[in-house]
């Protein structure tokens, strides 16, 4: 669960397409969540949803998502 009480146990967690093929570290995304965009990484997400994860309003994940494009 995450620290403000959103419960994460119906994320569904994606891996970036950006990650390597043998497992290495990445960010990792959840759908799922009705006004949520729950980040985390994926080095740190241990088992099940006992690691860290940043929670991101969508308006504010696609303003982050789009300045990243334009580098």
């Amino acid at each position: 669960m995450a620290g403000n009480g959103s419960d994460l146990g119906s994320a569904r967690w994606h891996k970036s397409s950006y990650s390597n093929g043998d497992g290495g570290d990445c960010v990792e995304v959840a759908h799922g969540l009705p006004g949520l965009v729950p980040v985390r990484d994926s080095k740190q997400a241990g088992n099940g949803d006992d690691g860290p994860v940043l929670l991101f309003r969508p308006r504010a994940w696609q303003a982050f998502v789009d300045g990243c494009r334009a580098l």
